[in-house]
């Protein structure tokens, strides 16, 4: 019996096509295990992996100025999170707004930060700001141009959240009396961002990313220390490697924390 299209793409895999799935995840697994060994190869075969080039691991200086760096990566990611989020919500509202003179300007701002370049806003900071009387210091030449390119990412990520939320709940809050402001913050709002955590946390993730364009203006974060390092110890993979170690649990720790507000909506 032939099978619908739906079935084909959305029905549970048959025995042939389970088959198929170990199989290539068997390849694909041989192929990963051959490119890590080849790269492990030749970063010996440069001498790269030789005990001098870790032993300053060891000193616990090393891993104090590594932690000097991770807090202020910290400090300026969450910042920039903090800001993009609440900035998102605000240009979200205005990109929802019946009023022109209130949605344009919203979509405006929101495609403007969308299309610049985070690198560039920083230079913006960086050069520009200063040439006008305007002096930020370098905690804020990344965190500000960080946040204001995360909030207009945000603020469509909030607007594909809101519209997946079924039109009967907003239907069902008006019924009731509610405002359209008591609707959307007590009974959209809360059930969109359910529907975009993983979007949001994505987001999070390019942040913390982000905040490696700090060495533009010399913001102490954990590349800049990273590469202070690797100028005094030649140890570029080394080093390179275990901050990327530290970047990768920071992102982990950023996934399971929202794994509590990812909980499905019923």
């Amino acid at each position: 019996m032939s099978r619908t299209l739906e079935d084909i793409l959305f029905g549970a895999p048959g025995p042939r096509a389970r088959t198929l799935a170990r199989a290539m995840s068997a390849i694909a697994a041989a192929v990963l295990l051959l490119l890590a060994a080849g790269i492990v190869f030749r970063f010996h075969s440069a001498g790269q992996l030789d005990a001098p080039f870790w032993e300053f691991f060891a000193w616990p200086t090393t891993w104090a100025f590594l932690a000097k760096g991770l807090l202020g990566t910290l400090a300026s990611a969450a910042m920039a999170a903090a800001i993009a989020l609440a900035l998102g919500l605000v240009l979200l509202v205005g990109r929802l707004a019946r009023t022109r003179l209130v949605r344009w300007p919203s979509i405006a701002v929101i495609e403007f930060l969308r299309g610049t370049p985070t690198l560039l806003l920083i230079y913006v900071c960086f050069l520009v700001l200063p040439s006008i009387g305007i002096k930020l210091s370098t905690y804020w030449m990344l965190t500000l141009p960080v946040s204001l390119s995360t909030a207009a990412v945000v603020a469509e990520v909030y607007r594909a959240g809101v519209l997946a939320v079924p039109r009967g709940q907003a239907d069902a809050g008006r019924s009731l009396g509610l405002t359209e402001a008591q609707v959307f913050f007590h009974i959209v709002f809360p059930q969109a961002v359910r529907y975009i955590v993983p979007a949001l946390v994505a987001q999070l993730v390019i942040v913390v990313k982000d905040t490696t364009f700090g060495y533009v203006v010399t913001y102490g974060e954990l590349m800049q220390n990273a590469k202070v390092l690797i100028a005094n110890y030649h140890a570029l993979v080394p080093v390179y490697l275990v901050v990327a170690a530290l970047y990768c649990l920071v992102n982990y720790a950023i996934s399971r924390a929202s794994k509590r507000l990812g909980r499905p909506v019923h």
